[in-house]
This record gives C-alpha cells, structure tokens and sequence, in this order.
C-alpha cells in the first residue's frame, strides 16, 4: 500500500512537472548549461518553505520558468527555489554531476530525489567551510545518482548576499576534470600575468622612486585579490577554514582597487600641478569612497553588495585621463585606452545586473570584467612606459641643451681666464715694485725706529738722572731687579774689564746676572760689587729711587717722607740717605760738573775700590 502511494506521488509530480523542459542524459552527452524554461523558480520571500512544502501540488503549481538564460537573485538576503528535470539513463556509462557555476552563492540547499521517493539533502556555499566540499574545487559540485533510468526533479534552495548567478551546469566526470585542470591553467596565466606587471612595476619604483609604480603595483594587486574573491580561489587556497570572512572579503579589495586606481591617476596624470580641481576631486571622491565603506562596515554589511558604486571612482579617472589627454598630455593616451576596456566591461556587468539579459553571452560575460582587467592593465603599462620615454626624451634634450651651455660656459671663462690672467700679471708686477717701494722704505723706519728707540732710552734715563719724577714714572726705567743690575754693569764697566785681584782682562759671565769671572783665576764680580748697593737689603730699584730722591732733593728730604714714599723703614731710610749726604758732600765738586751724570756719580764706592 505504501509503495503504491508512493508512486501515486511520483506519478503527480511528474504530472505537474511535465510542461517544463527535460534534460535527457545520453551517452553523447558531456556537457549541458541549463537555461531559460529548463530552470523554473518560485519565490520564498520569507524564507520558511521547506521541501515537504515546496513539494506541494499547489506549490508546484506557483513555480515560474526563467525567462533569463541565467536567472539572478536580485532580491539579496531573500531565498529563492529552483528546480530542474534531468532523464536519467543508466546505460549511458558515465558519472554526472551538477555544477554552480558562480560560487558567490552564500548558502545552496540541493534536495536530491532518489528512486524511493525521499530526498538527500546536500549542503554547500560560500558561508561553509571548503572542506566539506564533494570536489575541492571553486565552484559547488553535487554528485548524481548515474544508476537511475527515469526522470528526476532537483531543488535547491538559494539565498546569498550578493547578486548571484544561477548557472547550472550538468558535466560528466570526464569533461568536468578537463575543464578544471584548463581553468585553473588559465587562472594560472591570468595571475601570472598580473604578478608579472607587479613584479616589474615594483622594480621600476625601488629604480626610480616614483609613486606612480607604487599605486600601480597596489591597484594590480588589490585587483588580482578581488578576482581570488570572485572566482572562489581566495577561498580555497587563503582562507578555507573562515566562511564569515568570506562573506565580506570581496569589499576589501575593491575599496583598495578605488583608492589606489585614484592614487595612481593623479600621480601618473601629474594632476597637483597641471589639473588642481581635479586632484581636489579625486581627493574628495577617495574620502567618500572611505566613508561608504566604513558606513557598511558598522552600519549594514549588506550594503557592501552594491557595487556599483565603484562605476564613481572609475568614471572620475575615465573623465580625467580624457581631460588631460584633450589637454595635450600624451602620456594619457593609453591610460584613456586602458580605462575604456574597463569602463566597457563594468558597464556589461552592470547592466546585466540591471536586467539586460540579451548582453549576457555566457562564459564571454561572465569573464568579461577579468579581460577587461587585464587589457587594462597592458595598457596601463604602456601610459607608464609612455610617461617614461617622454621623460627621458626631455632629459636627453635638456642633457644636449646642458651639453651646448657647458661648453659655451667654457669658452667664456676661457676668454675670461686669459683677460684674467693678464690683468693679474700687470698687476703683480704693480705689486711687486710697490712691495719693494714698500720694503726700503720699511727697512728706513726700521733703522729710524732703532734711532728714535735709542733716543728715547736716552732720554729717560737721562731724565731719571737729572730730573725729578715719581716712583711710578721711576719704575718704568727701571721696572724690575734686571734692568736696575744691568745699569750697574754698564756703570762700572764702561771701560775694557780688569780683574781686581790678577788685572787679567779676559773674562766670561759668571753664575749671577750681569757677574763678570776672570778667565785666569775664577774671580767673580757681580754688579753690585763696589758700588753703594753692595749687600744691600731693600729692593735695589727702591734703593735707586731713594738716592734719586736724596740727590734732587739735595739731602732735604727727611727720612719720614722717604719711608711713606718708599714704604720702607724711617729706621733704613735714614740710615741710607745719610750715607747718600755724606757721600754728595765728599763729591761735590764732581757733581756740580756732572753733565748729565746726575745721581749715577754716587753709585760706585770709591772707598770699597781703594
């Protein structure tokens, strides 16, 4: 009874399901994208059908067939059903599988029929983790029952946060590994060639230390990030093991895609100096850009599918490129080229997004913005590379334009090194009979230096001896024991030298300043030897002083004023300048006949020489 109810159900289903288009699997058949009426879909705004409901006669009634070759979840967070018939047949002798072509499905529910009537349910998408995965491929994989021979019907539950599309695919096993092992080699040659423009780039900014490369080098690899994103290879090879991430990866790269794409314009384009609104424009569009992402960041995460804003920052460096290609700047030719391509393929993408299903071609839209991608990125390449060579040819111009000033710079100073060195000999020579001029006429003032030096000595000391003067203008005469030693010696031996013991008249200087030591029997004489100042014990240029002062004053000054002039004992002072009285008494006929001797004629003891 239970099997006969069974197949009472079946036979409904069938009923119900028989105005859509069966997919027949026969051994000729390796590949087969569903499309249009083949792919029916009922909507589940509130997300609590399950497929008891769904299975329902008056659901499968409200089920609708697409009226897109590639249906699309436009309603972002709200589930979708899909369904699809497959006609099994056992003997085709292959193994089948169900492919989701764009892995950007959060969550897809497949509800598998088996020849009992009951349903497997397999659970896959962008929100699990990769390995539970049938294939550790990008895309979602659902194995088939290929041991069947009659007709299935295949739900699916969907629900993603981002446009999604429902691309399904049935391949045999065989045509399925073909197609992965091409696809990943042409992924592998798509991000190869994206390592290769970075790599360069980044070689040519550590050699020439120019932003430019440095955006560049960011912007290609916030876009290789991106199509990691986007292809699911992210996932795979990052980040298998953190879904959630996954949910928001993609926004990432694409704000660093606007930043550095907007960056690298106004570096590339010089637009700080040639196009000053447009840097502050750019400046702005980069702020607001920012401000949107943190709003979806902190504020709705959802509003992080709406990728159209990005159309922006692309169409504010689209319109610059061609402004300031319009102005002449060459450099922006291939830069206005690259953008094109991209500009082209965001518009595709965008009004597929929009409904415009007849621009949608298949795997030729679907790769369409990772062509343009990397068409613009050759182009790019070439605005640098253009950039580069303008630069060096107005090097090269500037180097000649230097080369010529350098060497008219040299015949001038050539010219003017020679009228310079002529002058300069005239002039030397100038000098030269001026410096000798100068020499003679130094060598004059030298000589009547020498004179005027000696009259002067002469001079003071015959003041010190005739005239009255204070002990300070007395002290610079003879300022210190020395001089007044040195008088003493010149006093008594004006005349050739006779030593007072032998009479020999040879004589070398002995041990005390101004001592004189007979060469024949040591005798030594010192200066103050014979002379008034013999053993004396007060300094001997006060002892000068006192017998100047005695003798100008002829014996009149008293031995009180002596002493406060002197600072010296009234005691020694009296006792000095009585010696000095009595001594002018003796001489006073010697001294009257002094000419100019003055007070000098008191200094040597006769009485000691006797």
């Amino acid at each position: 009874m239970r099997n006969w109810l069974l197949w009472g159900a079946l036979l409904l289903l069938s009923t119900i399901a028989k105005g859509q288009a069966l997919v027949r699997i026969d051994s000729s058949l390796n590949e087969h994208i569903f499309t249009y009426a083949q792919i029916e879909y009922l909507d589940d705004p509130h997300g609590n059908l399950n497929i008891h409901d769904v299975t329902k006669p008056a659901m499968q009634a409200q089920f609708r067939a697409s009226l897109e070759s590639t249906p699309q979840n436009r309603e972002l967070g709200a589930v979708r059903w899909y369904r699809i018939r497959i006609g099994h047949n056992r003997e085709a002798d292959k193994y089948y599988l169900l492919e989701f072509f764009d892995q950007t499905i959060d969550d897809l529910t497949a509800y598998l029929p088996d020849t009992s009537g009951h349903f497997k349910t397999v659970h896959v998408g962008a929100r699990y983790p990769f390995a539970q995965r049938w294939f550790h491929h990008k895309n979602f994989e659902i194995p088939l029952d290929n041991f069947r021979n009659d007709n299935a019907v295949y739900y699916f539950r969907i629900q993603s946060s981002q446009t999604a599309d429902i691309i399904i695919v049935l391949r045999s096993i065989d045509r399925f590994v073909g197609y992965a092992l091409s696809e990943y080699l042409t992924f592998g040659i798509f991000y190869g060639m994206i390592l290769i423009f970075s790599f360069y780039n980044l070689i040519m900014f550590i050699a020439m230390r120019q932003r430019q490369y440095l955006y560049y080098v960011l912007y290609v690899m916030s876009v290789a990030l991106y199509e990691l994103c986007t292809d699911g290879i992210a996932y795979q090879l990052l980040w298998p093991n953190w879904p959630l991430w996954n949910q928001q990866a993609f926004a990432w790269p694409l704000l660093t895609m606007s930043i550095f794409a907007l960056l690298f314009t106004s570096s590339l384009l010089h637009l700080k100096v040639r196009q000053p609104f447009l840097y502050r424009l750019i400046q702005v569009v980069i702020a607001a850009r920012c401000l949107y992402f943190l709003a979806c960041l902190f504020i709705n995460p959802y509003w992080f599918n709406y990728k159209f804003v990005e159309l922006l920052p692309l169409a504010v460096a689209f319109y610059t490129g061609i402004h300031v290609w319009a102005r002449g700047y060459r450099p922006a030719r291939f830069f206005v080229l690259g953008y094109a391509f991209l500009f082209l393929g965001f518009m595709l993408k965008f009004f597929i997004m929009l409904g415009y299903t007849w621009l949608n071609f298949g795997a030729i839209s679907y790769y369409s913005l990772s062509c343009c991608f990397i068409l613009e990125m050759f182009f790019l390449s070439f605005a640098v590379g253009d950039k580069v060579r303008l630069l060096k040819r107005k090097r090269d111009k500037a180097h000649r334009q230097m080369i010529r000033q350098m060497t008219e710079n040299a015949r001038l100073k050539d010219n003017l090194n020679r009228e310079l060195e002529a002058q300069v000999k005239a002039r030397t020579r100038e000098i030269s009979e001026q410096a000798a001029e100068i020499s003679r006429m130094n060598a004059l003032l030298e000589e009547h230096n020498k004179q005027l030096q000696t009259n002067v000595e002469e001079v003071s000391r015959a003041r010190a001896l005739s005239t009255s003067l204070d002990f300070e203008d007395f002290s610079k005469i003879y300022p210190d024991k020395e001089s007044c030693l040195q008088f003493l010696a010149d006093l008594k031996w004006t005349g050739p030298y006779h030593c007072r013991k032998c009479g020999n008249d040879n004589y070398y200087p002995g041990h005390q300043p101004f001592s004189r030591r007979c060469t024949k029997c040591s005798y030594e004489e010192s200066a103050t030897a014979y002379t008034i100042y013999q053993n004396i014990r007060i300094p001997i240029n006060k002892a000068f002083y006192l017998t100047f002062l005695v003798y100008s004053s002829k014996g009149r000054i008293s031995s009180h004023k002596l002493s406060e002039i002197l600072e010296i004992r009234q005691s020694t002072c009296w006792s000095y300048a009585s010696r000095i009285t009595k001594m002018m008494e003796e001489r006073k006929k010697a001294l009257k006949n002094a000419n100019g001797q003055g007070w000098s004629l008191l200094v040597l003891d006769d009485k000691e020489d006797a």
